[in-house]
């Protein structure tokens, strides 16, 4: 086959094999403009981060300044209570009162002296509320709601103003303010010598309040409160209050039914119930170390124990007898069974130990009927002497003077004979989640007295003999 015909042949062949061969287009045109295409998005993409971030830090910091009604982020809780309760008090319907306030808060944070802490604002003025407000002997009282803000984080606090009656808003004075607190009662004492003092009480409107002068500790072993307070509207309690220093702190209570909500001692003083170097302390003590059983405490740890029973009890050096049951050492360190008596009273039976290097523990009070208190065998759960305070299965015994022997029965099983040192004390095992009760027995097999072990407390806040736990009166 010569060359020339072969060419003849095969070129329209090869030929139209090639044309059905798909040969692409050069790529690179199309993969920059897809790529300048990707970095326009990514440029405006930082642009607009950057922009919301910027825009984020500006409100946070209250640079950009959001609406008041802007929707935002509650970081701490809010007493519901209080805040959706109708407003209560007299000024209540004052609502030139009202618009003034909203005014003057919204655009001076500084009302009366009253800062918003850190870089906190005021937030939407119609927000602000009042809560309560009255007139009291002396005194304009209101407690308010006030919206803050921090960018889109928001809380609520709850803020007092004083002023003299009828004050106008610009005469107010800060009290005090409550921030992120879920508590439901808010309370503001004033006092001082040779003025006229007053406490108000707010709670929820389905409450009841009352606000105790000094407690009666009755010879049947029960604490009764005089209740000073008279009501202001529901959930409201108004207290006033002599010029002469209390004898000792009011105590509120804020109940449901019989549900205590909140009860607290009122701070803002002054008080003069304990005079540690007046005459009387120093007669009370003198009369406290005649008598005393066991190893004798010196004369700091004794005055210590009698200021912390008088003072836990809010009873005064005069006029109230103190006696040493016992005295010894837990755990290496002083301790001491006392009790103590204001007169015409009950009887409150008081364990502690402790020193001046470790601190001081009270581990008993416990409020007994007058009529045979000194015939009851004490008893009182241990606790370990670890940071934790863990309980133990040890009750500590202290007998009456006349008591041959001391038996201890837990639940339903036979009593045990407790064994009684020189000082008539001793130890006895309990499980710590067991009922026990002690029984003290004369010479001649008589029954002296039956005490029952109370449990721990797990809340000191009240006195002794408001709790089950701290009194054998049912």
């Amino acid at each position: 086959m010569n060359e020339s015909f072969a060419e003849s042949t095969l070129s329209p062949a090869l030929r139209q094999a090639a044309d059905g061969v798909g040969v692409p287009e050069d790529p690179w045109p199309e993969f920059t403009r897809r790529e300048r295409r990707h970095r326009r998005i990514r440029l405006i993409r930082t642009v607009a981060t950057a922009a919301v971030m910027a825009a984020l830090v500006g409100i946070q910091t209250n640079v950009v300044r959001l609406p008041g009604w802007a929707p935002g982020i509650a970081v701490a809780a809010a007493p519901a209570s209080l805040l959706d309760a109708p407003p209560r008090g007299a000024l209540s319907g004052d609502e030139a009162w009202l618009n003034t306030l909203q005014a003057r808060l919204s655009t001076d944070s500084s009302l009366g002296g009253w800062h918003p802490d850190g870089m906190w604002k005021v937030g939407d003025r119609d927000r602000i509320r009042l809560l309560y407000g009255s007139d009291q002997p002396g005194h304009r009282v209101a407690l308010v709601a006030v919206p803050l803000r921090i960018g889109l984080l928001t809380k609520k606090a709850l803020v007092w103003f004083v002023g003299p009656p009828g004050a106008g808003v610009e005469q107010m004075r800060y009290a005090g303010h409550s921030e992120g607190d879920d508590n439901p009662v808010m309370t503001l004492m004033q006092a001082g010598t040779g003025v006229n003092g007053f406490a108000v009480v707010v709670g929820p409107a389905d409450s009841t309040v009352t606000i105790s002068g000094d407690p009666h500790y009755t010879q049947r072993g029960t604490v009764e409160y005089q209740n000073i307070a008279r009501p202001d509207g529901s959930g409201v309690g108004i207290a006033v209050l002599p010029t002469a220093p209390l004898r000792s702190e009011p105590v509120v209570r804020v109940s449901r039914g019989d549900h205590v909500l909140h009860q607290v001692g009122l701070g803002g003083g002054p008080y003069d119930a304990i005079d540690p170097t007046g005459p009387d302390m120093d007669a009370l003590l003198t009369a406290v170390k005649r008598g005393t059983r066991g190893a004798p405490l010196d004369d700091a740890n004794l005055r210590n124990f009698v200021e912390t029973a008088l003072s836990n009890s809010r009873l005064s050096a005069t006029g109230t007898t103190v006696r040493v049951s016992w005295s010894g050492s837990v755990d290496g360190q002083a301790a001491a069974l006392l009790t103590v008596q204001p007169a015409d009273g009950g009887i409150i039976a008081y364990a502690m130990h402790g020193d001046d290097r470790t601190g001081w523990w009270m581990d008993l009070r416990l409020l007994l009927p007058s009529e045979g208190a000194y015939q009851r065998p004490i008893g009182w759960r241990i606790r370990a002497d670890n940071p934790s305070r863990t309980p133990t299965d040890q009750v500590r015994v202290v007998a009456p003077p006349d008591a041959a022997r001391v038996t201890v029965a837990v639940g339903s099983a036979p009593p045990i004979t407790v064994t009684l040192d020189a000082s008539n004390a001793g130890t006895a095992s309990v499980p710590h989640n067991q009922p026990a009760t002690l029984t003290a027995y004369s010479k001649n097999g008589n029954v002296l007295g039956s005490t029952p072990v109370p449990p721990l407390e797990a809340d000191m806040s009240g006195l002794p003999g408001d709790s089950p736990a701290t009194r054998v009166t049912p």
